[in-house]
């Protein structure tokens, strides 16, 4: 088969690699309906988290179970299946609290941008549909491998609840569906900081009240000013960077919560500030197989419609056009076709 394998900055190849195959018992080899390319796959794309070998890349998944191993119970051949990235047993300590990106047992999934993957821990890390989807639905329910669930951690890790104020750090895919998440959770008001105009259109259109277009120390200020000089209940970070993470703190009222989710690149906190800030910080990799089967239930009921994030639709052997769109930014996210 052929699959996406970055070799370097900005050098993503779409060349042979070995089908794969059942390795341990207790795995699962998929068939990919769609895939695509995450945010944080432009940290490598662009040289800021190196490697040290070509790579294959993709870790956001969905598709027919073609074969299980031999201990797998949980899911059989036939079923469309959605995974997290991290792959769980889904009974250790760790997961029974619902933190499964933690799993003592997790696996990284990777090099899903291509036709066929092997997901280990198959038992813990899969959830069926109901029945097999419709075309249309394929879109959102592929974000809920990750773009999804990890927006929907950071409300959740945000303490966001019904009546908040809510401020969103970052509006590429996950900022966006923490905006839809946040809506979901019943937020009164959520405040978008974004300068694009098609983004602040869609995030508008999942639930955003306000627009924020300054950034840093300016727009902290303007939420300052738009919540009567207090700061919002609940900020979700969704970058990762200095800036983005000092923005959300420096935003957040006394008592409120901060849910990042932004893979942190070069982040250092100041101890003395953020103690007498009186702000809570909760985040990391999202758990996204805790949140499966309620997202699944909400996209197959048609109640949210994650997939349009995806503004750009392209073959899978134009994988390395998908990259340079999203580091680019003409595009929010990438949905790659087999």
């Amino acid at each position: 088969m052929r699959g996406a394998v970055l070799y370097g900055p900005r050098d993503v190849r779409f060349e042979e690699r070995k089908v794969p195959k059942i390795i341990n018992p207790t795995d699962a080899v998929i068939r990919i309906s769609s895939a695509c390319v995450c945010g944080s796959d432009l940290w490598p794309y662009r040289g800021i988290q190196p490697i040290a070998q070509p790579t294959p890349m993709g870790h956001e998944y969905c598709g027919i179970v073609e074969e299980v191993g031999s201990a797998v119970q949980s899911v059989k051949r036939g079923q469309f299946v959605i995974g997290s990235f991290f792959a769980s047993d889904n009974v250790c300590p760790t997961c029974r609290i619902g933190y499964q990106s933690s799993c003592q047992h997790r696996e990284l999934v990777g090099g899903a941008q291509a036709p066929v993957l092997r997901v280990p821990l198959a038992d813990g890390t899969l959830v069926a549909t109901p029945h097999l989807p419709s075309e249309d639905l394929i879109p959102s329910l592929l974000t809920l491998s990750d773009v999804m669930g990890t927006g929907w951690f950071a409300a959740d890790a945000a303490n966001v609840k019904l009546g908040s104020t809510v401020a969103v750090v970052g509006d590429g895919a996950v900022g966006l569906l923490g905006i839809l998440s946040a809506k979901q959770m019943g937020a009164a008001r959520i405040i978008a900081m974004s300068r694009h105009a098609s983004r602040q259109k869609l995030a508008r259109e999942f639930g955003a009240t306000d627009i924020v277009t300054e950034r840093g120390d300016e727009g902290v200020a303007r939420i300052k000013e738009l919540t009567q000089g207090v700061g919002a209940d609940s900020v979700l970070e969704c970058v990762g960077t200095q800036e983005s993470m000092m923005q959300a703190i420096t935003a957040t009222r006394p008592g409120g919560h901060v849910g990042y989710v932004g893979v942190p690149h070069g982040v250092e906190l100041d101890g003395e500030q953020l103690f007498f800030s009186h702000v809570h910080l909760h985040g990391g990799p999202a758990p996204v197989r805790r949140y499966l089967p309620d997202l699944i239930k909400l996209v197959w009921d048609r109640k949210i419609d994650p997939g349009r994030v995806f503004d750009l639709r392209l073959p899978l052997d134009q994988v390395a056009e998908g990259y340079r769109a999203m580091d680019e930014r003409r595009a929010i996210k990438t949905l790659l076709s087999p």
